[in-house]
């Protein structure tokens, strides 16, 4: 998973996650298997918990969970390898991930007959995917696009946040953090998409004027 926990100190994470990563290493696990196993943590608590409105129970597992993003980069680190397979499989995972996470909420308020809060959560869920698939087809295209407002950690710290806004029984608290990650994210696919447009019809400079060759007959 990407870059959930960015916002905190990587250094003085590093301190507590390299021992980690070199005993996995050790017991013969790879870095992918931790990161299909970060992604079905955060299943079992979207999936299992917040489709029944546990959001509490499902934010510690989920967060947890995303600790493996850390996890398994320095795996990765410690073997001195670049896997572009392990890049398509986080990146796939990333996708599940953020489904389940948005998807649940979605489930759960529809059965709550709250439908606001449905639309909110099936836009974010919509519109994050959307972000992320911009970035990475504009990559394959040849041009990049890592600009915008927010990207997938703001947004699920921000759901996060709404989760507790939520537990503690703040009124309205999640409606209003997913309607502006929604707001947010559609601002961010308009900001990549004028970027890419920007390279792609940009003018190439001049050539350099021709040099008169001397006569040195």
């Amino acid at each position: 998973m990407a870059k959930i926990l960015s916002v905190v100190s990587r250094a003085g994470l590093a301190r507590v996650l390299d021992p980690v990563a070199a005993a996995l290493l050790r017991a013969g696990v790879t870095p992918n298997a931790v990161t299909v196993i970060g992604t079905i943590g955060v299943l079992v608590g979207a999936l299992g918990f917040a489709t029944r409105g546990h959001l509490i129970t499902a934010l510690v597992i989920i967060t947890l969970s995303c600790f493996t993003d850390l996890i398994d980069g320095a795996m990765a680190r410690r073997r001195g390898i670049t896997n572009r397979f392990g890049a398509l499989l986080d990146s796939s995972m990333d996708r599940v991930a953020d489904g389940a996470i948005f998807g649940s909420v979605a489930y759960y308020y529809a059965g709550q007959h709250e439908q606001r809060l449905v639309a909110a959560a099936l836009l974010c869920l919509l519109t994050g995917q959307v972000v992320s698939y911009v970035k990475a087809r504009a990559e394959g295209l040849g041009y990049t696009a890592n600009v915008g407002l927010i990207e997938r950690p703001e947004r699920l710290i921000g759901i996060g946040i709404g989760g507790l806004l939520w537990g503690f029984g703040v009124p309205y608290g999640l409606e209003i953090v997913m309607w502006l990650l929604a707001a947010l994210s559609i601002v961010t696919i308009g900001q990549r998409i004028a970027t890419v447009y920007r390279q792609a019809y940009a003018v190439p400079a001049d050539p350099p004027a021709p040099t008169r060759k001397t006569d040195v007959r």
